[in-house]
């Protein structure tokens, strides 16, 4: 445990607790939390307010570390193990209980029962988990996907052979080589899970119907066009539903109609350019329709602003994936039988290769390097437009911040003096209103404690307010309030 990290506060893998509490449920919310998600770090001996280290004063330590293990093991479900020990922080000592990522998921507090006791960690919080993830973590733990789940449908030997047929004429539309288009059967679709066995029964899988064109699903595909770069002014906006894949096209269409289209002329030759990498957008597009969680009720949603193309897919990141793994190539699949339809389709690659091929994309173009948020929720994936102003890949132009250097955004507020803390996170805010309280703190390298005080403080003065819950939620500032001034 390095000093630095305190400063960092607490996080989706780490809590502080000044003392061990004798009533054990007072962190074993936490044990479970981090349990259902990447593991993490109870340390206790440090305050959660002001990270200060007070440490643990006992000649019985080593006793209170068996006790913590022992209401561990007894008081979760399935067994969860930690692994215990001291570590001396400025002459103080802190005991850390580290809890590994399950694979026997959903983990939950015995007494409470699965309903009420699993609890789940988002950002520096520990969470009650809603029936959407505990569905969800329960198939982690079976080591199975939503999609291949049975369907409470029946199916012919007609429809499998339609199916068959209709996805082997859309894959030799997409190839380069319709002559090794191989054909589907019925046995190609049991092993991808499109089609499970039940009873002795061949039955379709949920992949089949949010697949199949003649089957109604709830899934949709929400696009819009908005004016500036906020959602308060719609100029257009459609809905897509019915099959995923006809989503996916319709969708892409839909963005290619309303970004700009220009010309590139070479000799007598006309090509027309548009503005981002289109093979880029269709690839971002499928990822967020294979990728997203099923049971959640959310919709993809896909956003124009001036300055920008939005991509946001319901589910946030697969356990064990980040950012970086992400940028570096790494691919978990969430959804394992619509994605071997997909790569069969050859609209998806199942190397993992399609982000690091959209960044290079993006840089040839001389653009912006896409941007990716993980909102604990959701995910979604920001395209920068050129919009004639030198950007780099740390500027964002939501609030015209041209030259952080020359050309300031002035915040100020008609009805009392903001201070410079205020007017930082009134400019975090501007930028993404989805932002966390947790990810401020990161941007502005602030404790926690810090950045929960000054909110609390703008929230009381109507500066600014939250629409929505913690996890889906997102800011809004009052502009009655607030002023821009150019400072040159």
């Amino acid at each position: 445990m390095l000093v630095e990290k305190l400063s960092e506060g607490e996080s989706k893998t780490v809590e502080y607790k000044e003392s061990v509490p004798e009533n054990s449920q007072k962190y074993m919310k936490t044990v479970v939390a981090f349990a259902n998600g990447n593991g993490g770090k109870i340390v206790f001996g440090v305050k959660d307010k002001n990270y200060e280290i007070t440490g643990i004063e006992s000649e019985n330590i080593f006793e209170l570390m068996d006790s913590i293990t022992n209401a561990v093991s007894d008081s979760c479900e399935p067994l969860i193990i930690p692994d215990i020990t001291l570590q001396t922080i400025n002459g103080k000592t802190v005991i850390v209980v580290e809890i590994a990522a399950g694979k026997q998921t959903p983990y939950y507090i015995k007494s409470s029962g699965i309903k009420k006791g699993t609890y789940v960690r988002v950002a520096g919080t520990t969470r009650l988990a809603d029936d959407y993830t505990i569905k969800d973590l329960l198939f982690e733990g079976a080591n199975r996907s939503y999609d291949q789940a049975p369907a409470d449908i029946e199916i012919t030997e007609e429809e499998i052979n339609n199916f068959c047929s209709k996805l082997k004429e859309i894959a030799s539309k997409n190839s380069n080589s319709k002559s090794e288009i191989k054909d589907i059967t019925k046995n190609v679709l049991l092993s991808w899970g499109i089609l499970t066995e039940k009873n002795n029964k061949i039955i379709p899988s949920n992949a089949y119907i949010l697949l199949a064109e003649n089957i109604e699903n709830h899934i949709k595909v929400q696009c819009g066009v908005f004016k500036g770069k906020t959602r308060a002014i719609f100029v257009d906006r459609r809905e897509f539903s019915g099959s995923i894949i006809n989503q996916l096209e319709e969708a892409y269409k839909y963005v290619l109609s309303k970004i700009n289209l220009g010309a590139e002329i070479n000799g007598l030759y006309r090509k027309d350019v548009y503005e981002f990498p289109v093979e880029s957008i269709r690839e971002i597009i499928a990822n967020a329709v294979v990728h997203r969680n099923y049971l959640e009720p959310n919709d993809i949603q896909i956003a124009l602003y001036d300055d920008r193309l939005e991509v946001t897919s319901p589910g946030g990141l697969p356990k064990g994936v980040t950012i970086d793994k992400i940028k570096s190539g790494y691919s978990k699949v969430r959804n394992r039988a619509i994605a071997n339809v997909f790569a069969y389709l050859e609209i998806i690659e199942k190397w993992g290769s399609g982000i690091p091929r959209i960044f290079e994309e993006f840089k040839k173009y001389g653009l912006r390097e896409p941007e990716l948020i993980d909102f604990e929720g959701d995910f979604r994936i920001n395209l920068y437009r050129n919009t004639g102003k030198e950007q780099d890949s740390k500027e964002t132009d939501i609030i015209n911040l041209t030259n952080k250097e020359t050309n300031k955004a002035n915040i100020t507020n008609k009805a009392m003096e903001l201070s410079d803390t205020d007017k930082n996170i009134i400019e975090s805010i501007m930028k993404n209103p989805f932002i966390t309280q947790n990810e401020i703190a990161s941007d502005l390298n602030l404790p926690m404690s810090k950045v929960k005080y000054y909110i609390m403080k703008l929230r009381e003065k109507n500066v600014i307010k939250r629409n929505g819950g913690r996890q889906k939620g997102e800011w809004e500032i009052n502009e009655e309030n607030i002023e821009y001034n150019e400072k040159n």
